[in-house]
């Protein structure tokens, strides 16, 4: 009996348990909230587009937005980075306020037409619901880093409708080359409860058909290594724009509530001027329309300049819903260049450019299976691994850290992403 007890399988039991009860409340709080949020984001995107109006009142609204982050959220305002970094370096519980905050401010961003994403928001007010627990339960700094995370992947999970992919983006997103294996067992739970929890609110996701894809031959690996390039290198630059405008607009316009209302003069009057509808908002109909027949090029250039313009300026919502129409546009534009369907390299880039700009090629890869199927695996694997190396130590997450470096230069571990470019200012 002595024997028995002290087995190692039987010592994980409590630990087990433990997280199993733990990530599962945190699934229902975030599978919950991204639930409201995804119909209140259905609602806002409906009212916009049958009110054509709406987009002439950004200004205000931005302004709206700035004034309240200014005056309340200013412990919240890093977002997604502040998360990363509590789970880094804990410090203090996330402010709950983020939920409310981030919430109103993404269906705000949304309705009156700015061109935002909703991953941050759902990720966001997961980790700061998960914090919550962090008092209660007197949990230690290392179940307080595993329980963020966990957060985090059921928010993602949620929002997509890709559980594994959202447990795997959990444990992805805060190190380059390197994965916390302690917090795989309450991601993977979190993301998959997330999910069902956030279905069985009565959300449907978007469905996405890839069809046949190519023969898996010399030509196809050659080509898709080369639109994975293509694709890292979009999504460095998307994560380089996005921060040097931002910091470029703050440094030109000191108030804050005053750079979203600029921000949404310059949107508003070029939409009307222009007629460029369908680069603000999510863009589902034109991400949707990438998979079926040949687009513009310049359905991906338009989104690129919109997303950065928006989120440069301060609005909320989130990158990775604009990645993904700047991917899926973009390899829609290359297929012919590479002599492959229209709708498979559509749905590479659709995971490529984000697996470059957020450096999640796991992630991305596992995305790719649960949105278009298993027979593009290798495909996607080539594609976000390539576009992953190739997006360099950039990235649209700030906070995230250096693990490992992806090159022979090597630079030091556990470096921010923020800091590199002043790193090697001072090393050159």
């Amino acid at each position: 009996m002595r024997g028995f007890r002290s087995l190692e399988q039987w010592e994980l039991l409590p630990y087990i348990g433990k997280w199993l009860l733990i990530a599962s409340f945190v699934a229902v709080l975030a599978g919950t909230a991204s639930a409201w949020f995804l119909i209140a984001l259905a609602w806002a995107t409906r009212t916009r587009e049958i009110t054509p109006w709406l987009p002439a009142l950004l200004p205000v609204a931005g302004f709206v937005i700035g004034w309240v982050y200014f005056r309340l959220g200013k412990p919240v305002e890093a977002g997604n980075n502040l998360l990363i970094d509590e789970i880094h370096d804990p410090r203090k519980v996330v402010p709950l306020r983020m939920v409310p905050l981030v919430f109103a401010g993404t269906i705000a961003s949304h309705l009156f037409g700015a061109s935002v994403g909703r991953e941050g928001t759902a990720v966001q007010m997961a980790g700061a619901l998960a914090d919550q627990l962090t008092g209660v339960l007197r949990l230690r700094h290392e179940d307080r880093r595993v329980l963020l995370m966990a957060g985090m992947s059921a928010g993602f999970a949620a929002v997509f409708g890709t559980p594994l992919a959202g447990a795997l983006f959990g444990l992805e997103v805060l190190a380059i080359g390197k994965l916390r294996y302690d917090a795989l067992l309450p991601c993977m739970i979190a993301g998959i409860v997330a999910d069902r929890v956030c279905v069985a609110w009565g959300v449907h996701h978007t469905a996405y058909v890839v069809g046949a894809v190519a023969p898996l031959n010399v030509w196809t690996v050659l080509s898709v290594l080369v639109a994975g390039l293509v694709f890292g290198v979009v999504g460095m630059l998307f994560a380089t724009a996005t921060h040097r405008f931002g910091a470029l607009v703050k440094s030109l316009i000191a108030y804050p509530p005053l750079r979203p209302f600029f921000g949404g003069i310059v949107i508003a009057v070029s939409v009307y001027l222009l007629h460029t509808e369908a680069y603000i908002g999510l863009g589902i109909p034109t991400i949707v329309a990438a998979f079926d027949h040949p687009l513009p090029w310049w359905d991906s250039v338009s989104k690129f300049g919109y997303t950065v313009f928006s989120l440069g300026t301060g609005f909320k919502g989130g990158e990775v819903t604009p990645l993904f129409f700047i991917g899926a546009t973009l390899g829609n534009s290359l297929a012919p260049l590479l002599h492959l369907p229209f709708a498979m390299l559509a749905g590479l880039g659709f995971v490529a450019v984000f697996a470059g700009a957020a450096n999640t090629p796991l992630a991305t890869t596992v995305m790719a299976i649960e949105l278009f199927g298993p027979q593009i695996a290798p495909f996607a694997a080539l594609a976000c691994v390539a576009a992953y190396l190739f997006s360099g130590h950039t990235g649209i997450y700030h906070a995230q850290r250096l693990g490992r470096s992806k090159h022979p230069r090597r630079l030091p571990e556990d470096l921010r992403l923020g800091d590199v470019a002043e790193w090697r200012r001072r090393n050159r």
